[in-house]
């Protein structure tokens, strides 16, 4: 049993209406679920993703107004990246963030692609990653409606970055009940006496299939809060095979928070050796379950099961000014 890639990535925003905007405005993805925190339903769940929602293209939010600033640290996501079509695009992408004065870096390689590493005004640590033709995990579906241009556009989930004290723990995680392997390492920018970080992929591989494991034993924990990362979640293909991953994962002694339908998709909870929290999510059914295509993220959407509590919800979140 393996996972099939990343499925989405999910953090936490102190401003939800500047989120939105710099999602689906200054990186032109497109909001396709705008619900609820199901564990707490007095906060917005905002998704963002590609023209159709596809698994592996989307990046959630929390919306958590009294966030505190993040101290980054070990045991965290401390870079989800974006896959772009070419290094083109990349230089596309550098000029967009000048004149719009999002900090960025340069364009540099990292593990043997061309990227750009940028952050969003919350400090979210963010990367663009050209795929120019690699194969592995299939793109998604350019979003046209918004001003980049198609042949530019985010087009899915890239590597995420894990910073962990012992690589060795969650690298054995990965590789035995995920089924990763390691297929290269490169050195960290941090420092050149540090360990190098290595490159873990699964299945089909490539840019939507990879985790890059830094090692970093002279961190403390990270402290998080406004644009860090609560968790990462990797792609189960079929409802068949997600009933046998909570017996999988305990297998190995580790706990898990059984299985949860989250309606859109159903979710397995459980912490590595390192206390990153890992989720497992079904490709389906998707976000097309209670909306036409053509107006995903434009109301308010609620499972079945908090349906009936709708009025009383709506009656506790906060008005949130955005337009889909």
């Amino acid at each position: 049993m393996k996972v099939t890639g990343i499925h989405h990535v999910s953090a936490i925003t102190s401003a939800a209406e500047k989120n939105h905007k710099f999602f689906t405005q200054t990186l032109g993805m497109r909001l396709v679920k705008k619900t609820v925190n199901q564990d707490s339903t007095s906060s917005y769940h905002l998704f963002y993703a590609d023209a159709v929602g596809s698994p592996g293209t989307d990046m959630t939010y929390f919306d958590i107004p009294m966030a505190g600033r993040t101290y980054p640290g070990v045991s965290s996501i401390s870079n989800t990246a974006f896959r772009v079509p070419t290094t083109e695009s990349l230089h596309y992408w550098k000029k967009r963030f000048e004149e719009l004065n999002v900090r960025h870096d340069d364009i540099e390689k990292r593990a043997g692609r061309d990227t750009l590493y940028f952050e969003d005004e919350e400090g979210s640590r963010l990367m663009l990653v050209a795929d120019n033709g690699e194969e592995g995990v299939a793109p998604g579906v350019p979003w046209t409606g918004a001003d980049v241009p198609e042949e530019h556009a985010i087009v899915g989930l890239g590597p995420v970055t894990l910073t962990v004290r012992r690589a060795e723990k969650t690298i054995a995680v990965l590789e035995q009940v995920l089924g990763f392997e390691k297929v290269s390492e490169y050195p960290n920018r941090a420092g050149a006496e540090l360990p190098a970080i290595q490159v873990m992929s699964v299945a089909e591989g490539g840019t939507g299939a990879e985790v890059h494991i830094e090692e970093r034993p002279d961190l403390p924990p990270e402290r998080p809060g406004r644009g860090s990362v609560h968790h990462v979640a990797f792609r189960i293909p079929t409802f068949e095979d997600y009933e046998k991953w909570d017996e999988r994962i305990r297998s190995f002694g580790l706990m898990t928070s059984g299985e949860v339908d989250r309606y859109y998709f159903r979710s397995i909870y459980f912490r590595e050796s390192n206390g990153i929290l890992f989720e497992l999510a079904t490709d389906e059914p998707g976000f097309a379950t209670d909306e036409d295509m053509e107006h995903l993220g434009e109301e308010l959407a609620l499972p079945p099961f908090l349906e009936p509590k709708r009025a009383q919800i709506e009656a506790s979140l906060r008005p949130l000014e955005i337009k889909s």
